[in-house]
């Protein structure tokens, strides 16, 4: 018996990826340096998550 051999697609593309993972860099980056300065971690991860959305939004209108 033998399987058919179809490749498998992958969950995002590359520049998904990039613009998540830029994301992801910039929400840590600004939510620790919010924590570090001495506010609190609700007011950390609103700053983190806010980043999050205007990087991903920025990576995303210049990465072509």
């Amino acid at each position: 018996m033998t399987r058919n051999q179809t490749p498998q697609q992958s969950l995002l593309t590359l520049r998904a990826a990039v613009v998540f993972l830029i994301g992801i860099m910039a929400a840590v980056g600004v939510g620790t340096l919010t924590y570090l300065s001495g506010d609190s971690l609700a007011a950390s991860v609103l700053a983190g998550s806010t980043a999050f959305g205007a990087s991903v939004a920025f990576a995303h209108a210049i990465i072509d």
